[in-house]
């Protein structure tokens, strides 16, 4: 039984949890190893039809979730949500049901199921249907835009937002924090800070939250 278990390890949020993250605590779940062909230590590569039965296998005790992607780099909505929906779902289920109570999923602000945008629309659906699973503890993270070197193919709206992020920051003030810019590192903190034992119940983690728990 592993005490928790990573899957979106290879993103840019989910490397630094892995990096972060106590070794000897923590199994990781992904498509590939992060060098071709060497698996390191808690790493577990399986095709993604495969993952539930590894995750059945492993009966973590905390699952955490960096999975995602964005419509562009998936190809289309379907694919985007194949991912970001459908294998978030995949396995939170298979996790829940093999005795995991507790798990921390990275989401994005603005997410509602009752959004007219696609993007947020998926990401609330998903929210609620993690906490249909009825998990003892649900923490669920909702950074704004993610700052920090991102390995893999050019993101060009997001190094332009980026760019931009120090001008808009300091535009958002009150409510409007939420969405400002946050580093990838913070957000990795806080998912590691959130591992420790906390009491039962559905927690919603925005900039301001995020930041407070990593420091």
């Amino acid at each position: 039984m592993s005490d928790a278990l990573l899957v979106g390890a290879t993103g840019l949020v989910g490397s630094m949890v892995a990096a972060q993250y106590p070794a000897e605590k923590l199994a990781i779940l992904a498509r590939r190893s992060p060098v071709v062909g060497v698996a390191g230590p808690g790493w577990r590569v399986a095709p993604v039809d495969q993952w539930c039965a590894v995750v059945a296998q492993e009966r973590p005790q905390v699952l955490i979730s960096c999975l995602g992607t964005t419509i562009r780099a998936a190809g289309s909505q379907a694919a985007f949500r194949a991912v970001d929906h459908d294998l978030v779902l995949a396995v939170a289920g298979a996790a829940r049901r093999a005795g995991a109570r507790r798990m921390i999923a990275v989401s994005s602000v603005g997410a509602s199921s009752a959004s007219r945008n696609f993007y947020l629309r998926t990401k609330g659906e998903v929210e609620d249907a993690l906490r249909a699973l009825d998990f003892d503890c649900l923490d669920l993270l909702r950074p704004g835009l993610l700052t920090g070197d991102r390995q893999g193919p050019l993101r060009i709206g997001e190094r332009l937002a980026a760019i931009a992020a120090p001008f808009t920051d300091a535009a958002l003030h009150g409510g409007l924090r939420r969405y400002r810019s946050i580093p990838a590192q913070t957000v990795a903190a806080a998912i590691v800070a959130l591992s420790s034992e906390r009491g039962p119940g559905v927690y919603i983690h925005e900039n301001d939250d995020i930041r407070a728990l990593a420091d």
